[in-house]
């Protein structure tokens, strides 16, 4: 019988090109101390040659060798992603081939910035019921496809990369490592940031992201540790989606959190990844050792959609 999941490992990828605010001034009215006072960005990475099922493939690579498990041992891949251009074949499926994994489920899930928690919760309902034994969980983004780079709105915020954990089942007898995902969204708000259309770009009403974001979302966080037996003043870290450091910022007044507890603000160096930006935080603070294994660490995602989703993991 299993009791649960953990995550064994993480892995993420980001391509090698830079993208600075300095860089941004030369096509567009901005500066940068303009997007830094509003978002807290500093640079971002963009994918020139790279798709996003290169980046998955690359990030669960990485997390895969550092499992101590093998490709013949994962039969369950989900790819988090709001971006791939591709319909079909999904992106999990290409991962799955690229890594040699013989036959596992493989599916692409899409609830934007929220989406690596969401596949998380999925992975560990999966590993719980016996429908998987060991997974691979992907969230990986190659915004700069939807980027309208003449809009000073959105060009500023997004970049690409890709982060992944790898999961297994833990037996009856043992505490779980993933806590109860805590998921939901506010669907009457869902169409204030959008990816419309065939050949679209990202569109946002960012004021009431920002007002949903700082006053609602707080409350979901707390319930999230609650179901996981754990207060926030327990949490080693807080990995946030990283969307903007006030948004960070007004969510963390509200957690009561103990000076010592991390606050993940990768964007400063990522900007915007989406589904990407909760695992490849946290891959860097697990690469860095700056969370202990085994401590708590707070997983929350939140944006288009409007969707939200959190959980406790022990580090690995």
């Amino acid at each position: 019988m299993v009791a649960g999941s953990r995550i064994v490992a993480m892995g993420h990828y980001q391509p090698s090109r830079v993208v600075t605010n300095e860089d941004l001034t030369k096509t567009l009215d901005t500066n940068d101390e303009w997007i830094r006072s509003r978002v807290g960005i500093a640079e971002r990475r963009i994918a020139d040659t790279e798709t996003v099922a290169d980046m998955a493939g690359f990030a669960a690579e990485k997390a895969l060798a550092a499992s101590g498990l093998t490709a013949a041992d994962i039969d369950l891949v989900i790819v988090a992603t709001c971006s791939s251009i591709d319909r079909c074949p999904n992106v999990a499926t290409r991962v799955a081939n690229k890594l040699g994994i013989a036959a596992p489920a493989a599916y692409d899930l899409n609830t934007a910035c929220s989406g690596f928690s969401y596949a998380v919760g999925s992975a560990d309902h999966a590993i719980r019921a016996g429908a998987a034994r060991n997974a691979i969980v992907i969230g990986a983004e190659k915004l700069s496809d939807v980027t309208d780079w003449s809009d000073r709105k959105t060009a500023v915020l997004f970049g690409d990369g890709a982060g992944a954990a790898v999961m297994t089942g833990v037996p009856d007898g043992e505490e779980p490592g993933v806590g109860p995902v805590l998921w939901g969204s506010a669907p009457d708000k869902g169409d204030v940031l959008r990816i419309e259309g065939w050949r679209p770009y990202i569109e946002q009403e960012g004021q009431i992201v920002f007002r949903w974001a700082t006053t609602e979302l707080a409350p979901f966080a707390i319930e999230a540790c609650r179901r996981a037996g754990v207060d926030p003043s327990e949490l080693a870290a807080f990995v946030p989606h990283q969307a903007n450091t006030r948004i960070i910022d007004g969510i963390v007044k509200r957690l009561g959190l103990s000076e010592n507890a991390i606050v993940a603000k990768d964007l400063v160096e990522s900007g915007n990844t989406s589904a990407a930006s909760v695992p490849l935080a946290l891959s860097k603070l697990i690469e860095r050792r700056e969370v202990p294994s085994g401590a708590p660490v707070l997983l929350f995602g939140f944006g288009g959609g409007l969707t939200y989703a959190g959980q406790v993991v022990r580090c690995p």
